[in-house]
């Protein structure tokens, strides 16, 4: 596989990743929570991925970040499933993956 094609499928998964939390994960949260608690998990998840980001800046450090992040969020008691804190996670690096280009 050339790193052309690998980028583009990268590229087409990252986006369907996006629609995916934007259109499914992203309301449910909001039908379980307040706009307050709302603002206050975003708020945590964007302080927690940019602390891994630059505490772990190796590259290859992914899954040492993500754990990082949920036991961040595990010691603040922000109760939601790891499958939701996984989305919200994902949907906070591409955001800010976003901003780097």
């Amino acid at each position: 596989m050339t790193g052309e094609m690998f980028t583009q499928i990268a590229t087409v998964l990252i986006a369907l990743f996006g629609a995916i939390v934007t259109y499914l994960i992203i309301p449910y949260i909001k039908s379980r929570t307040s706009q307050e608690q709302q603002e206050h998990i975003k708020t945590w998840v964007d302080i927690a991925v940019q602390a891994a980001e630059q505490i772990m800046n190796t590259p290859g450090m992914g899954e040492n970040k993500k754990i990082f992040v949920l036991n961040f969020f595990r010691s603040k008691g922000i109760d939601l499933t790891d499958d939701q804190l996984d989305m919200l996670i994902e949907a906070a690096v591409y955001q800010m993956n976003l901003g780097k280009e």
